[in-house]
């Protein structure tokens, strides 16, 4: 890590809309009403833990490993990584995406995770960058619209660097 990134999305309105995000969750679902909440490794997991703790009432969580990236670029082919341990037909499920770019990966992961027959499917990113779609998706919610930029930070890499950052954070 010879340089730092250039703070696009603070820490502070990160916290904040975090907030904002697990009421709109908890909304979508019965009063009581489990939530299975799969994160998609590894870029989503700082995010799905905060946002976990915004959600009032149950939650599971699950992961699933995906990749279409190589260093800064979407090679465009998804690959499973890790599939998820637990079967999810007949929950609530809710998808925890870092960041939705070409749509490539979440189409993948809509009609796969569809497929397992959940009782609801859903979708939350922290971040989308809309330009970028190749394919058109479904977000129901997202944390922040950003630009056609490469991000680092709060769980997004390069070459497995940055993610602790507590910021997203951009190179220019």
């Amino acid at each position: 890590m010879d340089r730092e990134p250039e703070v696009l999305i603070d820490a502070e309105r990160i916290a904040a809309r975090m907030k904002e995000l697990g009421e709109q969750v908890r909304a979508w679902y019965p009063p009581g009403a489990t939530i299975t909440v799969v994160g998609v490794l590894k870029g989503s997991f700082l995010f799905m833990a905060d946002l976990i703790r915004t959600i009032d009432g149950p939650v599971v969580c699950e992961f699933l490993g995906v990749s279409s990236y190589v260093g800064t670029k979407s090679s465009g082919a998804v690959q499973i990584t890790q599939d998820l341990r637990a079967d999810i037909a007949g929950k609530h499920v809710l998808i925890v995406e870092d960041i939705v770019d070409t749509g490539l990966t979440l189409d993948y992961l809509l009609r796969t995770m569809g497929a397992r027959h959940p009782a609801s499917l859903r979708v939350v990113a922290l971040l989308d960058k809309p330009s970028r779609r190749k394919v058109e998706v479904s977000v129901d919610l997202v944390g922040f619209e950003i630009p056609d930029l490469f991000v680092v930070g709060y769980g997004l890499d390069l070459d497995q660097l940055y993610r602790n950052l507590p910021y997203i954070g951009v190179f220019r």
